[in-house]
């Protein structure tokens, strides 16, 4: 009875951390995951999206010990670089001087933590797809791509198998008043390709992250380790500039170089890329509660999924883990066993269901930001003023961004704090002739009066 397993479903990012977790406290783990070995398959191309850790995810990597490995295949960017329409480049810092978000390949980073999972004790089950979950009898039933069922009986079950969860469809079949919702944009993203030049180095500065804001739609782009970016446009499903617009590879050709001019020659195999990598959809999920008892919990996308636009969906499901973990620490043998795991899982949804919606505003807010603002001149003198005043009182001033990437500040006070230095900036940017006294201690005193 004590040998049964902690049942993970889905070893992607947030479920091979989690089984790290758990393996090193002693617990006998079990990962069940619906795709084939990615270490020992070429991993698909078009849906691998380059992910950009920031302080919350590399704090979740330090708990198991492993950010100085990580930081071997991660790329520090130190600010957006924007590229307007005439091929022009205007760097954007991110934060002060020496802080960075980190671009790493997701199934490079995949791979090092299933192989550090197993290394801790956990054992992963591959092409394993969870068919259901027996949620009162704690029994997960996984089928093989023969269609053989296996049933699972397990200790506890914890779901990290992402947007379309299938621990999240048991609890919204076995839970009253479970609430939730998805809200697709009508925006969908391609994956695309700039490799490196021909002597290995790479085709644009290495150390940002790339963006092409075009208003309504825009492509970024991110360094990996092999001197290649991967670039993805995000781009309408349907309208005048639209997926659906270009039928053709003669209206691919003709739409990029027109408003990507300074992009097309980096890109050979644009076309291709365009025809063969799928076209896919961004979803925000919410819902509650994350639990069943002591039986369940949801962690990571299968909890609250997010659109990519703050960079924030691995390390939100990493902030998770470490969250989790800290009440491991606090609550793991008080009380009988149930009643520990019990508050452990209740409090895991407690805490972070109101950060997870907050990121999640934050991220769709984001995107209207960096597909347009980004090249306004209101939004780049805001950008200024903010980073002159909070170096001057960063007891006074953290910029949204900054909270958000560069602390662990829940996320939900970075939301409120964010909204309040909007209102503030709006009557600063209101200012007769504030493009030219935006440093002045004229500036200042206004400012901290505003802020209070």
């Amino acid at each position: 009875m004590n040998d049964k397993p902690y049942v993970i479903i889905g070893a992607g990012l947030v479920g091979s951390l989690l089984s790290i977790y758990l393996a090193k406290r002693g617990f006998k783990v079990e990962v069940y995951e619906r795709r084939e070995d990615m270490r020992k398959a070429s991993i698909s191309a078009g849906k691998s999206i380059n992910l950009a850790l920031s302080d919350r995810g590399w704090k979740g990597l330090q708990g198991v010990g492993i950010a100085d490995e990580i930081k071997k295949i991660a790329i520090p960017m130190k600010g957006r670089m924007v590229h307007d329409i005439k091929g022009n480049t205007n760097l954007q810092p991110y934060g002060k001087e020496g802080q960075a978000i980190y671009s790493v390949s997701r199934g490079g980073l995949n791979c090092m933590l299933m192989d550090l999972a197993e290394k801790h004790g956990a054992k992963i089950h591959f092409n394993q797809r969870c068919k259901n979950i027996l949620l009162k009898d704690s029994i997960v039933v996984v089928e093989d791509s023969n269609q053989k069922e296996t049933h699972i009986a397990a200790k506890r079950i914890i779901s990290t198998d992402g947007a379309f969860s299938a621990g999240r469809l048991q609890l919204q079949l076995s839970t009253d008043r479970f609430e939730y919702s998805q809200h697709y944009l009508n925006y969908g993203y391609k994956e695309l390709h700039i490799p490196p030049t021909k002597d290995g180095g790479f085709a644009m500065e290495k150390n940002c992250l790339h963006i092409w804001a075009r208003g309504t739609f825009m492509m970024i782009a991110l360094p990996n380790i092999d001197g290649s970016f991967t670039c993805t446009l995000f781009f309408p499903f349907e309208g005048k500039e639209s997926f659906a617009a270009l039928k053709d590879r003669n209206d691919v050709s003709k739409f990029f170089k027109e408003v990507f001019p300074d992009a097309v020659p980096l890109m050979p195999t644009l076309l291709d890329d365009f025809s063969n990598n799928p076209t896919s959809s961004l979803v925000t999920v919410k819902c509650y509660p994350w639990s069943f008892g002591d039986k369940l919990l949801l962690l990571g996308d299968a909890a609250h999924a997010i659109v990519p636009f703050f960079g924030q969906g691995m390390n939100c499901g990493f902030e998770d883990c470490t969250v989790f973990n800290q009440l491991l620490d606090q609550y793991l043998n008080k009380g009988s066993e149930e009643d520990s795991w019990k508050t452990i899982f209740e409090e895991t949804g407690k805490s972070r269901k109101p950060n997870s919606d907050a990121i999640a505003d934050l991220a769709v807010a984001n995107f209207i930001e960096m597909r347009d603002l980004v090249t306004h001149p209101d939004f780049i003198l805001q950008k200024k003023i903010e980073a002159h005043f909070s170096q001057l009182h960063p007891d006074k001033w953290l910029p949204l961004y900054s909270m958000v990437t560069f602390t662990d500040l829940p996320y939900s006070h970075a939301l409120k704090q964010g909204q309040k230095q909007d209102a503030i900036m709006k009557k600063v940017l209101a200012t007769p002739d504030i493009a030219n006294k935006w440093n002045s201690p004229e500036v200042e005193k206004m400012m901290l009066e505003l802020v209070g």
